[in-house]
């Protein structure tokens, strides 16, 4: 885990109905057998029981965000089978949600976004995959906000 993913942590765990697990073993196919193309590790998986929501958070500081559209193109091209395994997985209930959460500096957000134009029909009626949340790492940091509901910071 990279320093940013720590702090993306504990950001997240800072609201009391989320919780979460890091380098999160995701696998298209059920076994033990991990098949060239059909796993990789999410940075981050959250469960947030007050929404009813999985969210799989990747971290990047990455100037082209390359990787990131990389993951996203695949989960885009995969997305049912995706959310099966997460199901199949973790036991969560296949009502509750899953989307795509993006952490990234803020001065990345016009490259991110004009990438993700090129991922046919992310976030759009009929697609599978959700359009990412997008928080910015800026906001993260431990003095931005209260340790114990995610809010700004009242000491600010």
């Amino acid at each position: 885990m990279d320093y940013f993913q720590g702090v993306v942590a504990d950001y997240l765990r800072a609201h009391r109905s989320t919780f979460i697990n890091s380098e999160f073993l995701l696998q298209l196919d059920e076994g033990k057998v991990l098949g060239k193309g059909r796993y990789w590790y999410c940075d981050i998986v959250a469960v947030d029981f007050s929404q009813r929501g999985i969210f799989l958070c990747e971290v990047t500081y990455s100037k082209t965000v390359h990787a990131l559209i990389k993951r996203l193109s695949f989960w885009n091209q995969h997305w049912v089978a995706l959310c099966n395994g997460i199901y199949r997985e973790t036991g969560i209930p296949k009502d509750w949600s899953v989307k795509p959460w993006l952490f990234i500096p803020e001065e990345r957000r016009g490259i991110l976004d004009d990438k993700l134009a090129n991922i046919v029909g992310i976030g759009s009626e009929g697609c599978q995959i959700p359009r990412p949340d997008i928080t910015y790492l800026e906001e993260v940091m431990p003095w931005k906000y209260d340790n114990h509901d995610r809010e700004p910071s009242r000491n600010e």
